[in-house]
């Protein structure tokens, strides 16, 4: 199905940013929606990095071309967004936070659990690569949902957020939702069917929320500014989302319904305009295009 979405390039944007002033609660006066947004940075490099392993195990199975093209495109994309987002590590350890312990069980979790456990040649790989393949398009479909939302909320501006975290976020959640298909139609061009998109989509859902939500709980508990002062709730995350600062987790149950439905595509889903309108005003980006 040719769309929009499948007649971008998606070119690799070489950002960087100075992460030298950047305070522990970099939006004021929310320790809570800084530090689930902070657990982004510890769960994004091992997750992109394993995106790009698995691709790079399926691009032999694939016999479109164009989706070929696709692909290589999403893997330099996603690469940066890895290094993009471990760069912040160090400025996090020198404010106070002892972040090893998460990147250490990110490092388990995609690295020993959520890879293949056959050599190539065996008849089983493909299948497994398939699976694979299944849980990030889930992956992606939430992602890119966060993302058209951190799109679409002046709230994080007007609550004095660090300007250059913002643009990474929002660079980050642009490329997002304009890759928002591809992982998806890698997933049907190895199995059009629908009872593993279905399945793989509610498992993805409960570990990343238990992720997302053991990641900020931990970063709360080890703030040497709130010594155990204020713990993580579901509550102030929903008074947050509420006041635009973290996303609705109602949209994300929405967007997982909508996901669901046998004729779905993120075409139909996903608005490229405004992530491309950010791409182009992106100070990072920008200064990428410009080397």
């Amino acid at each position: 199905m040719t769309t929009p979405h499948t007649a971008l390039r998606h070119l690799p944007r070489d950002v960087h940013f100075d992460w030298s002033d950047l305070p522990l609660h970099w939006v004021p006066n929310e320790p809570q929606v800084t530090h689930t947004l902070n657990t982004l940075h510890l769960l994004f490099p091992e997750g992109e990095r394993w995106f790009c392993r698995v691709f790079q195990q399926a691009l032999p199975m694939v016999t479109d071309e164009r989706l070929r093209e696709r692909l290589y495109g999403f893997i330099g994309q996603e690469a940066i967004h890895a290094r993009a987002h471990e760069e912040v590590h160090g400025r996090l350890r020198d404010l106070g936070l002892d972040i090893d312990p998460y990147l250490r069980q990110m490092e388990f979790h995609f690295r020993e659990i959520l890879t293949p456990r056959d050599e190539p040649s065996s008849p089983h790989y493909r299948e497994q690569v398939t699976e694979l393949v299944a849980l990030i398009a889930a992956v992606e479909h939430f992602t890119a949902t966060v993302g058209a939302w951190a799109l679409d909320t002046p709230a994080l501006d007007s609550a004095g957020a660090h300007p250059a975290m913002l643009d990474l976020l929002r660079w980050h959640c642009a490329e997002e939702v304009e890759h928002s298909s591809v992982a998806f139609d890698l997933l049907t061009h190895l199995d059009p069917g629908y009872a593993r998109r279905l399945r793989t989509a509610a498992l993805t859902g409960v570990s990343m929320f238990s992720l997302l939500t053991r990641g900020a709980r931990y970063l709360m508990s080890i703030d040497p500014e709130l010594r155990g002062s204020v713990r993580f709730s579901l509550r102030a995350h929903r008074d947050a989302a509420r006041r635009g600062l973290l996303w609705p987790l109602a949209s994300l149950g929405s967007s997982a319904l909508r996901y669901a439905r046998p004729k779905y595509h993120p075409s139909l889903d996903f608005d490229l305009r405004p992530a491309l309108a950010y791409l182009a005003r992106s100070p990072a980006a920008r200064a990428a295009d410009q080397l």
